[in-house]
């Protein structure tokens, strides 16, 4: 009986075109360009503009340049997972409006909420259908419209998050490549530090919410930072030390986009210089579930089949987890 393992076969990312800067913002709250660059690494991000236009613009973009880049035919996907946490709407799924948009009709399509772990979750879980051997085409979104729950007028949170994201399409393969092994957490008790107060089941829209502005993203700075900058570390060791890897054997570290200091310490821990570690922040900022795909599409020029690369990501929840996979193909 043939063992598959899932790989990457190719990724397309995209971004909206509207630009913010510090500058920007140095005339919408109190703060200033040092303030946010010392402390977040981000020097502007992308929003998407325009009534109507939620996370499917985005995802859609990505897997149309997908499809297009990979030669792959919609018909022929036959699972598409979008990670997210601003759907469009809270039914239908995104997943369900970006395959429509892209002609994907033989295909089952959901969303995944891990906050800004969500394009690892999706990941493992899309390489389980690949190694059952049900589904040979699977697309892996990882969008978010985060300007749409930021509220502007709070400097703490406001300065961190920009809109793109990024897809990924997994193929089956015998060789020794694609995701080799992962490690997930979760601990519900961090929920209390970073959540969006109303819009579900448990409080849902009123003129008392929105007035209230519990609609926006709510994080405590200090708490989610120091549960992040430890357990993104640790868990990118963990998957090393389980695995046997060295520093000396991992060709690149793609690290969620949430804050600089937090990817220097993990790359710290993991033992590898800065140049090995895939980083867009001071374009991007915090795209949530798009950071790491939008990294791999950017770094994708550089990649070579058999290159060992670690993903580590943290979110609200909490949520956290490491991937390491072996890059599938060489550029183009």
């Amino acid at each position: 009986m043939r063992r598959y393992k899932a790989a990457i076969t190719g990724i397309h990312g995209w971004v909206p075109e509207d630009i913010l800067t510090n500058a920007d913002f140095e005339k919408m709250v109190d703060t200033t360009d040092e303030w946010i660059l010392s402390r977040t690494g981000i020097r502007e991000r992308h929003i998407l503009k325009g009534e109507g236009k939620g996370t499917s613009v985005i995802g859609t973009e990505a897997v149309k340049g997908l499809l297009l880049k990979t030669q792959t035919k919609p018909e022929d996907v036959d699972m598409l997972i979008c990670a997210t946490v601003t759907p469009d709407m809270m039914f239908p799924a995104t997943a369900n409006i970006i395959s429509h948009n892209c002609g994907i009709k033989n295909a089952f399509s959901y969303d995944l909420n891990a906050a800004c772990s969500g394009f690892l979750y999706a990941l493992v879980t899309a390489s389980k259908f690949i190694e059952s051997d049900t589904h040979k085409k699977i697309i892996v979104v990882g969008a978010d419209k985060m300007s749409s729950i930021v509220d502007y007028t709070d400097r703490q949170t406001c300065v961190l998050f920009g809109d793109g994201g990024g897809a990924v399409l997994l193929e089956p393969t015998t060789e020794e490549i694609g995701l080799i092994d992962s490690i997930m957490h979760t601990d519900g008790s961090g929920m209390i530090h970073l959540h969006m107060k109303a819009g579900g089941s448990a409080k849902p829209p009123s003129h008392a919410t929105i007035d209230a502005k519990e609609h926006f993203v709510y994080q405590e700075g200090q708490p989610v930072f120091k549960f992040a900058v430890t357990n993104m570390a640790d868990v990118a060791v963990a998957i090393m030390e389980k695995n046997q890897l060295t520093s000396k054997d991992i060709a690149w570290l793609v690290p969620h986009q949430a804050n600089m200091r937090i990817i220097e310490a993990t790359a710290r821990r993991m033992g590898i210089q800065k140049e090995q570690v895939m980083i867009n922040i001071e374009r991007y900022g915090n795209t949530t579930c798009g950071t790491l795909p939008l990294c791999l599409w950017e770094w994708e020029p550089q990649l070579r089949k058999g290159d060992n690369i670690v993903l580590a990501a943290f979110g609200g929840g909490f949520t956290w987890g490491s991937i390491w996979l072996k890059w599938a193909y060489d550029p183009a």
